[in-house]
């Protein structure tokens, strides 16, 4: 029997689920860690669905098995459930564990909840794992995300000995909330600690030289980054750069740096680098190089992603050229683009709402058409008056300046 559930368990890790399942149907005692194991498989795989069928098949959980289910939850962009199956888990009598709280704060994180993330910060006090690093700069990161970057910072200050990942979480923190002095600081005192910089730290320090218009400090990053520490660009340091350039105005040495690297880089890095530029030529206005970018990101990339069209089209309704942005649409559906829809949510007395771009099911939509409505004159009295490059195109196209919201 105890060989069977290694067997099981052995299969499970290497995601074989086919036949860690057939092991799983045979055994007749399962053990804890063959129970864990199959939930541990499926969450690698992505499947949150029959990780929590094993889950709630189990007959006995322990706190790796709660764990397990709701950093599933957190990686997979599930975080409501993750939370609620820790609610679940405190409610249990089933005391967490330092990973348990990282998996936690990192779904507060995604959802930026941050009166859930002070429950959970304070039982990280009562459980006593606040000096616990991973903990620690699972703190940081969900008080950064959700906007408290004084509370992000007393966090990491509690830290007794912060590895990379604490200095990285508060540089992206101060870098993200338009600190920059602060965030170059942290990296200064990241180095005299003795810490070198990996490529996580680069992305955190030119995505702050972006935000703060630092040029000259940003190109001296990016070449120090390869001639003092040795490390390759990725993607994120590519698109990085380029955004920076594209937002200072900088477009033409922007899009040399674009095909410079897109030539030898991944169908992904040239999207991203290229979205990045053509974001910048909205920006500025600039429609003819935004034509010409488009142009190279049709070619280069796949077709099929939608980002290109709706920068391009952001830029058309930007320059007032309506025509152009109707052309952009139709190709869209001629080509069978669909328009992810955007999303956003709200934290109220601890419930999560959530807001999806045309969708006219919400159970409360007569209620916030209502203030919407009310808001809009208010708006146009004190002129903030929509801009194409903020607001959604369609709407822009369709309306023109009319006022609809659904």
């Amino acid at each position: 029997m105890e060989v069977k559930n290694s067997i099981l368990s052995f299969y499970a890790k290497l995601c074989c689920m086919d036949v860690a399942i057939k092991e799983f149907e045979s055994v007749g005692l399962l053990s804890q860690v063959s129970w864990n194991a199959m939930i541990d498989g499926y969450i690698k795989m992505g499947n949150t669905i029959d990780a929590f069928h094993v889950f709630q098949r189990a007959p006995m959980k322990n706190v790796i098995s709660w764990t397990s289910m709701i950093a599933g939850y957190a990686r997979n962009g599930e975080g409501e459930q993750a939370l609620n199956l820790f609610v679940q888990m405190v409610r249990s009598c089933i005391c967490p564990d330092e990973f348990t709280f990282g998996a936690t704060l990192h779904a507060c994180s995604s959802l930026a909840v941050l009166g859930f993330g002070k429950m959970v910060h304070g039982c990280v006090i009562r459980y006593g794992f606040q000096a616990y690093v991973y903990v620690g700069n699972g703190l940081v990161n969900m008080y950064a995300k959700c906007g408290d970057i004084k509370r992000s910072s007393y966090a990491f200050n509690e830290i007794l000995e912060k590895d990379l990942v604490s200095w990285n979480a508060m540089l992206f923190g101060f870098g993200m909330h338009g600190l920059s002095t602060q965030a170059l600081q942290i990296y200064d005192e990241m180095v005299a600690h003795g810490m070198k910089p990996d490529k996580v730290s680069f992305i955190g320090l030119l995505m702050t030289c972006s935000h703060a218009g630092l040029i000259n400090k940003g190109r001296l990053f990016f070449d120090m980054m390869s001639s003092l520490y040795g490390l390759t660009y990725e993607i994120d340091h590519v698109a990085c750069m380029v955004d920076m350039l594209g937002r200072a105005g900088y477009l033409v040495e922007a899009k040399e740096l674009s095909s410079k690297y897109s030539k030898k880089d991944t169908v992904e890095a040239k999207s991203s680098s290229y979205e990045a530029l053509l974001g910048a030529c909205s920006i500025h206005g600039d429609v003819r190089m935004g034509v010409s970018v488009r142009d190279d990101l049709q070619h280069s990339v796949d077709s099929q992603k939608d980002m290109g069209y709706v920068l391009l089209s952001n830029l058309y309704c930007a320059s007032g050229q309506w025509k152009e942005a109707e052309i952009v649409r139709k190709a869209m559906v001629d080509q069978g683009v669909k328009k992810m829809p955007g999303y956003s949510w709200i934290e109220v007395k601890n419930k999560v709402t959530v807001f999806v771009a045309g969708n006219i099911s919400h159970p409360y939509r007569e209620e916030l058409y209502m203030i919407l409505n009310s808001l809009d004159p208010e708006m146009r009295n004190i002129q903030i008056l929509p801009q194409g490059s903020i607001v959604c195109t369609e709407w822009l196209i369709e309306n023109k300046g009319t006022k609809r919201f659904f």
